[in-house]
Parts: C-alpha cells; structure tokens; sequence
C-alpha cells in the first residue's frame, strides 16, 4: 500500500524568482522624553489587568468570608453571606456615584452648550 498522505508545499517553481520587497515596520512615534506616547488601548489595557486583579481579589475575599449575617433594610429581612453583603453594598454605592457623575456631566454639558451659543 502506497502512502498517500503527504504535505505538499507551495514551493515556487524558479527559487531564483524575485521575493517582493519587505516593507519596514516603523517604530512607535516617540515623544520628546524619548518615551512612548499614552494611548487610548495602553489605558484600556491597563484598566482591563487593573479589573482582573481587582476580581481574584474580591473571590478570594468572598470565599474566605462564607459566614452568614442577618440583613434588614426597610421592609425586608433575610440572612445571606458576609461577603455578598458587602458586594451588593459597594454595587449599590458605585452605582449612586455613576448617577452622580451622570449628572453633574450633564449639567457641565448644558452650561458649556449655552456658552458657546
């Protein structure tokens, strides 16, 4: 039995045929420091790692703290873990920061519109 598997390659027929010619890549733009500027995806990709690592802290915090407390706020009562406590606590407060800064940006917005105009 013959071997019909085999890789074949594209090999040009003259090796002797002109390559085309490597366009250079040129370096990053430099700033007068002699450093590479910011950017949009150098901050993007640093708040991405910052985010991960802020993650594996808060599991490592909620499996380290399983212990269940008693809850009441205004009509509800419940018991759930220490952990998850704290987590919907600090959701609830960024989530009223955000509302903040949404709209003092707004108002910012309105009186810089009314400048202009």
């Amino acid at each position: 039995m013959s071997n019909d598997l085999h890789v074949t390659r594209n090999v040009p027929a003259d090796p002797t045929a002109a390559v085309p010619p490597q366009v250079p890549v040129a370096p990053p733009a430099m700033s007068r420091t002699g450093r590479v500027p910011r950017t949009r995806i150098r901050a993007t990709w640093f708040g991405i790692c910052v985010a991960a690592l802020l993650f594996l802290v808060l599991i490592v915090f909620m499996l380290q703290n399983p212990g269940s407390v008693e809850v009441s706020f205004l009509w509800m009562d419940g018991s759930l873990p220490l952990a998850l406590a704290l987590l919907i606590a600090g959701v609830g407060a960024a989530i009223l920061t955000m509302v903040v800064g949404a709209a003092r940006i707004t108002q910012l917005r309105r009186q810089s519109r009314r400048q202009r105009h």
